[in-house]
């Protein structure tokens, strides 16, 4: 019998289809996912607890002593942009409540920075300064070393030229009154226990009223902006 010769196309043909030849020229590629990042989200509990820390630092800062305020002003504008940066950020996610009280430390803080920066103002021009307390007290004095039996007098005429002239003073007007009364105090503390407690009792009631009268301008102020 004669051998039967298939013809070579056939024959490749035939190679090609088998399943080891497919299998060896199929590759399959692994499928790669990407797994997408999550964004990180501000939760209203977060920015709940965001504004209580900053209604505490706005608290902090204005019950700070303006000595220490005026050194460390810059930082504390620093802080304030970075906490109300954040708080702006996202403040449609706040109760109605909390922007509400958002709002109000907010305008506390600026008629506060605001006061801060007249005082620093007022400092930094001596001969200013110096004229506001001539007019403040009605005399030249250095308060820096004045005796403790003139301080009493010194802070009635502090009170009584603010009584008199509250009314149509200016923000200039109270930051320079208001360094006045820093000045006395300074020297008060150093001096205080030369006074009888008749005088410490006197001096303390006027710088009470002083800071009575500020705070009622201040409120004032917030009423008429609303």
């Amino acid at each position: 019998m004669k051998p039967v010769l298939l013809p070579l196309s056939l024959v490749a043909f035939s190679w090609l289809a088998s399943p080891q030849t497919a299998a060896a020229q199929t590759t399959t590629k692994p499928k790669t996912t990407t797994k997408a990042s999550e964004p990180i989200l501000t939760t209203p509990k977060s920015l709940e607890r965001d504004l209580d820390v900053f209604s505490t630092w706005v608290n902090e800062r204005i019950g700070q002593a303006e000595s220490t305020v005026r050194r460390e002003l810059p930082r504390i504008k620093d802080d304030f942009e970075r906490q109300s940066r954040r708080l702006d950020s996202a403040v449609d996610s706040l109760s109605s409540t909390s922007k509400r009280e958002y709002t109000t430390q907010k305008v506390r803080y600026q008629k506060w920075a605001s006061k801060q920066d007249s005082i620093d103002a007022v400092t930094r021009r001596p001969a200013t300064a110096v004229d506001a307390q001539r007019r403040l007290l009605n005399e030249n004095v250095v308060i820096s070393s004045a005796r403790a039996t003139e301080l009493p007098d010194l802070y009635g005429r502090l009170l009584e030229h603010t009584r008199d002239n509250r009314r149509q003073w200016s923000q200039a007007d109270w930051s320079s009154a208001s360094a006045v009364l820093e000045k006395l105090n300074v020297r008060y503390e150093q001096v205080r226990e030369q006074l009888s407690l008749d005088d410490r009792v006197r001096v303390r009631s006027l710088q009470a009223e002083f800071r009575t009268l500020e705070k009622a301008r201040d409120v004032k102020d917030i009423v008429n902006e609303k």
